[in-house]
């Protein structure tokens, strides 16, 4: 192991360009992988914050019937939980928030009508489930905040998207990098490659020193990664907390650390794989 280490480092050394590209690659794919998981996850944590506030009002008209109305949207599968609010209770609410409402209750009688409080499972539900209420007979009204819940799950769900497109062409960039380096070095030692396979080298023994080398670029650029992610993702994270606490933004070191660890894992693999994948092709193009 110490002769293929020793091979893999002169080889590095030797092309020092091809090396330090990749590395420089993967370092940059590593920390913008990093960055869309963690934007990811943030955006994850946001949609579930608004599916547990997003609520779907279906307003009933005076001679629904409500318990066969709260009994029918039970069954829709989309709903996760469905109450009957009725319009007494709709009042001692408003009442608490406005003391000045029972005074106006006194002169014209209750307005508010009875009313089915609907939570969905996800947040995209809500507009079907809000179409599917309105349908029924003895509803008057749906509510469930259309000007801000759509807009916003728009937006979260095509952030999302990019972030895995982006990471997608990433990695492909930065195993076509791996793959190129990998063959100048056994280009470059084409002649001593075929003096090994005259003397009966083996081909895992001619691989093994770029399979290190491989390993050796992948560990280096998952450290630098994390060492410059961490630090950076916790400052924008601070400053986002103070300009909108309103957004969950991950900051405890249980949600981080696997995360930040399956990063430096994946850059490892990554080195380690498309150096092997690298090792077998082109040992077939020089043979």
């Amino acid at each position: 192991m110490s002769y293929h280490f020793r091979q893999a480092l002169l080889a590095m050394r030797g092309n020092v360009t091809a090396t330090l590209a990749t590395l420089v690659t993967m370092t940059l794919t590593l920390l913008m992988l990093g960055f869309v998981l963690l934007l990811t996850l943030n955006v994850n944590r946001t949609l579930s914050q608004l599916e547990s506030q997003v609520e779907v009002a279906a307003f009933l008209t005076p001679t629904a019937q409500d318990s066969a109305l709260l009994a029918q949207v039970r069954q829709f599968p989309q709903v996760r939980e469905a109450t009957l609010v009725t319009s007494e209770q709709v009042l001692q609410e408003m009442t608490q928030d406005s003391p000045y409402t029972r005074d106006a209750v006194a002169l014209v009688g209750n307005p508010f009508p009875d009313t089915l409080r609907l939570r969905v499972g996800r947040v995209e539900d809500s507009r079907v489930v809000a179409q599917a209420v309105s349908q029924l007979p003895g509803v008057e009204d749906v509510e469930y905040g259309a000007d801000y819940v759509d807009p916003t799950v728009r937006t979260l769900t095509a952030v999302r998207g990019a972030g895995y497109v982006l990471v997608g062409l990433l990695f492909l960039g930065t195993l076509f990098n791996i793959l190129n380096a990998v063959r100048v070095a056994m280009y470059a030692r084409r002649d001593e490659i075929s003096v090994m396979r005259l003397l009966g080298a083996t081909r895992g023994f001619i691989r093994m020193p770029h399979v290190i080398e491989g390993l050796l670029v992948g560990t280096l650029a998952a450290a630098l990664a994390v060492a410059l992610l961490t630090p950076a993702y916790l400052a924008l994270a601070g400053r986002v907390q103070q300009l909108a606490p309103v957004f969950p933004v991950a900051r405890d070191p249980d949600t981080l650390l696997p995360l930040l660890g399956g990063v430096a894992l994946l850059g490892i693999l990554t080195g380690l794989l498309g150096s092997l994948f690298a090792t077998r092709r082109y040992l077939r193009e020089l043979e």
